[in-house]
């Protein structure tokens, strides 16, 4: 897809997914929906075009840093410890349990991520707890 059909593209996505959808749901149910920590994206889910793709709207990012992880990439992005390391990402929060689900069947859990829990630093300073999706063995022999 060339850069005029990428840019139309997401003109689309951004006209259709920031219309107020018609749920039908009551804000107590939407809550109870919620868990309770946002999601660290280091790879293709930085791209916000694509992050729509994947959960069918678009999901705001605030920049942080996964620290004494380094990025890799095989066939797929990856992270894997190492003292010393950082990782620049970004910070998905009001994500719902569809939204999850939808990210732990694209990240193909368990056979290539696991979702686990991590600190990353924002950009603040402040320390966020949040979820990472961390390769199964396949990242190592890529290494």
């Amino acid at each position: 897809m060339g850069i005029s059909q990428r840019y139309a593209r997401a003109i689309d996505l951004r006209t259709e997914f920031t219309r107020a959808p018609a749920t039908g749901k009551s804000q107590e149910m939407e809550s109870e929906s919620k868990p309770t920590l946002p999601l660290f994206v280091y790879g293709s889910l930085i791209d916000p075009i694509h992050r729509a793709e994947v959960l069918g709207h678009l999901a705001a990012g605030v920049p942080a840093i996964l620290q004494g992880f380094v990025r890799g990439r095989s066939r797929h992005w990856y992270v894997s410890r190492r003292e010393g390391a950082e990782t620049a990402g970004l910070v998905l929060t009001d994500l719902d349990a569809r939204d999850f689900a939808a990210l732990d069947r694209y990240e193909d859990v368990p056979t290539l991520y696991t979702r686990e829990q991590v600190e990353v630093v924002a950009m603040n300073g402040a320390l966020i707890r949040c979820w990472v999706y961390l390769p199964t063995g396949w990242a190592a022999a890529a290494e």
